[in-house]
């Protein structure tokens, strides 16, 4: 990651704690005129918009005192993660363990060492993670525990389960 990026999340990891949230992620994309420095901002108890427009305020003001982003004009998004948020970090993991997420991974089961059949030629699978442990993530894959590194995923999101009432007779 370059300094400038580094900085910059420090940066807006300080502002948005002192808005009382969390930062989640940061994101740069775009080149140009189209360029977009997003930010995602959580907490426990639910981020609503008048806490999106405080961080934005705070950290709009903060960087343009500093002056972090180098090459020009950029857009300054933020919101949540939304529902189906993309998990990165290990904190991302341990903060919905038990939950069903989707999982993309850069190379096979078999090929991270799980010798089952049925499924060593996943490279993408929904299921419950089971736990976190060191820098792997354990699942119940088809009843075959598996352990998936953390650094050979992908892409990685929470999949969003809409739970319904059963039909009272």
């Amino acid at each position: 990651m370059e300094a400038w990026l580094v900085k910059l999340e420090e940066v807006a990891a300080e502002v948005v704690q002192r808005e009382g949230c969390v930062l989640y992620d940061l994101e740069f994309v775009g080149s140009g005129q189209g360029r977009i420095l997003r930010v995602y901002v959580d907490k426990d108890t639910g981020v609503g918009i008048e806490d999106c427009s405080n961080v934005s305020k705070a950290i709009n003001l903060r960087l343009d005192v500093e002056d972090l982003v180098p090459g020009g004009p950029y857009n300054l998004e933020v919101s949540t993660p939304g529902l189906d948020r993309h998990l990165k970090k290990k904190w991302h993991f341990e903060k919905v363990k038990g939950k069903k997420i989707f999982i993309k991974l850069s190379r096979s089961l078999a090929a991270l060492g799980v010798e089952d059949k049925g499924i060593m030629s996943t490279k993408q699978f929904e299921e419950v993670l089971e736990d976190v442990q060191d820098d792997s993530l354990i699942f119940n894959l088809r009843k075959v525990s598996i352990k998936v590194p953390i650094e050979a995923i992908d892409k990685a999101r929470l999949v969003f389960v809409m739970k319904t009432n059963p039909k009272k007779k």
